[in-house]
């Protein structure tokens, strides 16, 4: 792979949806489909939106420790990220992230109570095609 931050940054970017993993009050893992990323800066810090009554904001205030996923089915690709999580609930960084139509999910617009931002921070990168798994260095 020539530039494997350039490769995994487009399989980020080209999907609709990423999966996310928490860890519970009974230490097991949680995963679920999500939206895309709002914003991205290189691999490093990956920001999306969220209900703050979620389950797994709850579980980010008791653990950080969190996994995304993204996975390219057309080419059988993937790529995990591992890093933290902070649960964002101040106006700045849910303004940052606002979008035309999020008041279907958030009827209080950009001040709802019930609207946060999930900051995560990528500790290490593993990516996958091509039947093996690489390490990839950040």
């Amino acid at each position: 792979m020539k530039d494997a931050k350039k490769t995994i940054g487009n399989i980020m970017d080209k999907q609709s949806i990423c999966y996310i993993s928490s860890i519970d009050k009974d230490g097991f893992p949680n995963t679920k489909a999500m939206l895309k990323p709002r914003i991205r800066n290189g691999l490093k810090e990956i920001y999306l939106s969220t209900n703050t009554s979620s389950l797994k904001v709850q579980s980010f205030k008791n653990n950080r420790k969190s996994c995304l996923y993204f996975c390219d089915k057309r080419f059988y690709r993937g790529v995990m990220l591992k890093g933290t999580i902070e649960v964002l609930e101040d106006q700045e960084s849910k303004n940052k992230l606002w979008k035309l139509g999020d008041t279907m999910y958030y009827k209080g617009g950009k001040t709802d109570p019930d609207y946060c931002v999930l900051k995560f921070t990528t500790i290490s990168a593993r990516y996958y095609s091509n039947f093996k798994s690489v390490d990839i260095e950040l």
